[in-house]
């Protein structure tokens, strides 16, 4: 079956996004993201989603979307992941939207859809507790919703606050007022992905799904940590390509220091690495049963941080300073390694 991430138009779609990144998000452009107060470039996003609605590949067109699907917004975040572009991509687009769909609310979504898969929206999903499990952390009740979620993508500054919260027939989705919750940034590992405790004492929430909900979460959790493996497998082929330039410039004993035997081993072992990474996003994609996606889970997060591990130590002292990008890529490598779930849950899997 042709990979979904390889057809004309998604080659086309990596070719746009490429081209854009390459021109408004190199190195100095991240870091500058990073430090203003949004944590990404709101410019650089609204270009995103205006001129190649990647907001949108998710959304059906009926509710103001390309009509795309997850293959799409892999292919986009893979070339965020390349070059650690801060944006909401993730959060937004992707994890609340498809959560949005699951509900099968007709009336929900052609409300708060059209506005997210334009990027003016910025939505947020708050789900698991401290420990990071699946369990939803918030209770629902007469009286509201009751506790404190956290890992939020974007949660502080979102605009829909969507939550997942237990209730007396399993589990549903609500639409939270934004103002109605304390909502606190944490500092993280990766400076390029800002997560938010949110918590609820009895704040009044709106259901938007029509019972049922429970069953949806399996397919929702997928989601997201497919669009995670994408990223991931962007960001190590790029900190691969990275490695490989650095050690065709700096020499050694009269020579490149990557014309050694023992170094080529090591990137050799990376690239294999890597492109069996890609192999199971393929199989995540196509196949989307619950071990290809499990499977995608856990050797696209290994390849990620064995190559952003073998980045810093083939760049040598450099890699270790404040100003040279390896950091980035190895905090991100572990930061996503992590996030929606730890390896070992998925292993069991």
């Amino acid at each position: 079956m042709t990979d979904p991430t390889e057809t004309e138009e998604a080659r086309a779609l990596r070719e746009a996004v490429r081209a854009l990144l390459t021109r408004r998000s190199g190195p100095e452009a991240v870091r500058a993201a990073l430090e203003s107060p949004l944590g990404y470039d709101d410019k650089l996003w609204s270009t995103l989603c205006e001129q190649i609605g990647v907001a949108a590949l998710v959304v059906p067109e009926h509710y103001g979307g390309a009509g795309a699907g997850l293959a799409e917004a892999c292919v986009v975040l893979a070339e965020l992941g390349r070059t650690l572009t801060p944006a909401p991509m993730l959060g937004s687009a992707v994890l609340s939207a498809q959560a949005l769909l699951l509900t099968g609310n007709d009336s929900a979504c052609r409300e708060l859809l059209p506005g997210i898969a334009a990027g003016t929206t910025l939505a947020a999903l708050a789900w698991s507790g401290e420990d990071g499990r699946w369990t939803p952390a918030l209770r629902a009740s007469d009286a509201g919703l009751e506790g404190s979620a956290h890992y939020v993508l974007d949660g502080d500054l979102a605009d829909v606050l969507l939550a997942v919260a237990r209730t007396d027939d399993g589990a549903g989705l609500f639409e939270v007022p934004a103002d109605g919750v304390r909502r606190s940034r944490v500092t993280s590992l990766d400076p390029g992905r800002r997560l938010a405790v949110v918590e609820c004492a009895a704040t009044p929430a709106r259901r938007l799904d029509l019972g049922g909900f429970g069953s949806s979460l399996r397919q929702l959790r997928d989601t997201a940590v497919v669009a995670v493996a994408a990223e991931q497998v962007g960001a190590a082929a790029r900190a691969l390509e990275l490695t490989v330039e650095y050690t065709k410039q700096r020499r050694q004993f009269g020579r490149p220091i990557g014309s050694f035997q023992a170094l080529k081993h090591r990137m050799a072992d990376v690239h294999v690495h890597v492109e069996a990474a890609r192999s199971a996003l393929y199989a995540a994609l196509v196949d989307g049963d619950a071990e290809a996606v499990a499977t995608a889970k856990v050797v696209c997060g290994e390849a990620f941080a064995h190559a952003a591990a073998e980045m810093i130590q083939l760049h040598g002292g450099i890699a270790i300073t404040w100003e040279h990008d390896a950091h980035l890529y190895f905090k991100r490598a572990h930061g996503t390694a992590l996030l929606f779930g730890e390896p070992g849950s998925w292993l069991a899997r």
